[in-house]
């Protein structure tokens, strides 16, 4: 199959999917105890077929239930998380023309993270809605917060420059950061459990988590790429854009917006997990290039096997103490952060 005008090439994707399910088999058998390939398979078959039937028979094997109940829905999960996070980066990354633009270098993982910890220490939220609010509170912040930053960034420097979008995202984490510091001084008995929750953990997930973050990744994901051909006319400039027919005001908002749901629905089950959105999609971008109708969904492939590589580092490195899997993309994607940041200086 050959690649079209669009430099669209199908095998590649298949690559990417190839080496993503392989990745994801690897990081369920890994483990406290290692599981052969074979029994997974054959656990979520008698699973499946259970479900299919209406029993409620338990799979057979004596490591079922871990893989079951314990380590897939975890990591499927990671990889939901994981390409949500790339996707939103890459589509901030085209929509600012800004390759360090992410939703952590922007401050917008800490907006959502400050909704979901006033949710999670004062139970300000429906009691109806459960988790639902703590996701809402998220979403919410996380949209608020990215208003805010560029609305800052453009009173400050009408050119929304790198270093002027960057420098207010920088200020405004802190400031969310210190009022998250405030809120868990307050939090009582919760403290605990909201300090650890910033660091990034999926370690609890279930197949509520990964079912909510399919259906994100779903509708805000398919926003995203639609926008693809939006984004590629952003790249020489919002003017251009606009003269060659694009509805530039409609396509921010879309893309601001999906971009505030995906991080604040992952921020609301995973936490903090920083530099996701800002590593893979620069990764991604030098093997697949520029193009955002090739760049958006190889993304979504990166960026899952990125994460589930930095879960399966975060559980197995120290074992059996468990490292949460925002200390692992922070502590890679820092010194990621330092290549880019420099190594875009010295382009321009």
């Amino acid at each position: 199959m050959g690649k079209n005008r669009e430099g669209f090439r199908p095998t590649e994707y298949l690559l990417f999917a190839a080496v993503t399910l392989a990745v994801l088999i690897l990081c369920v058998c890994l483990g406290s105890v290692w599981v052969p390939p074979g029994e997974i398979l054959g656990a979520i078959r008698d699973a499946v077929m259970d479900a299919v039937r209406g029993g409620n028979s338990t799979p057979g094997g004596v490591a079922a239930p871990i893989i079951l109940s314990v380590r897939l829905p975890r990591v499927l999960c990671v990889a939901l998380t994981g390409a949500a996070l790339s996707l939103a980066g890459a589509a901030m990354q085209g929509l600012l023309r800004n390759p360090l633009a992410d939703g952590s270098t922007l401050g917008v993982s800490s907006g959502a993270s400050l909704g979901a910890v006033l949710v999670i220490a004062f139970g300000a939220s429906i009691p109806q809605l459960g988790s639902v609010g703590v996701a809402a509170s998220a979403v919410a912040f996380a949209f608020a917060s990215l208003v805010l930053i560029m609305s800052l960034a453009y009173r400050l420097d009408y050119s929304l420059s790198t270093n002027t979008i960057i420098l207010v995202g920088v200020i405004f984490s802190m400031f969310a950061n210190s009022v998250i510091s405030l809120v868990v001084t307050f939090a009582g008995d919760k403290a605990r459990n909201i300090m650890f929750w910033t660091m990034g953990s999926l370690a609890d997930s279930t197949y509520g988590n990964a079912a909510a973050l399919l259906a994100a990744l779903v509708v805000c994901g398919g926003v995203l790429l639609l926008s693809a051909r939006e984004l590629n006319a952003f790249a020489i400039g919002e003017d251009n854009a606009r003269n060659i027919g694009v509805n530039v005001r409609r396509v921010k908002l879309s893309v601001l917006v999906a971009v505030s749901v995906l991080i604040g629905v992952c921020v609301s089950i995973g936490g903090t997990i920083g530099f996701v959105g800002l590593v893979t999609p620069h990764m991604t971008r030098m093997v697949v290039g520029p193009n955002h109708r090739r760049l958006l969904p190889a993304s979504l492939f990166t960026g899952a096997t990125f994460l589930m590589l930095a879960d399966l580092v975060g559980r197995t490195i120290l074992r059996p103490r468990e490292l949460p899997i925002g200390v692992v993309t922070s502590f890679v994607g820092a010194l990621l952060f330092i290549y880019i940041f420099y190594s875009t200086r010295k382009e321009g």
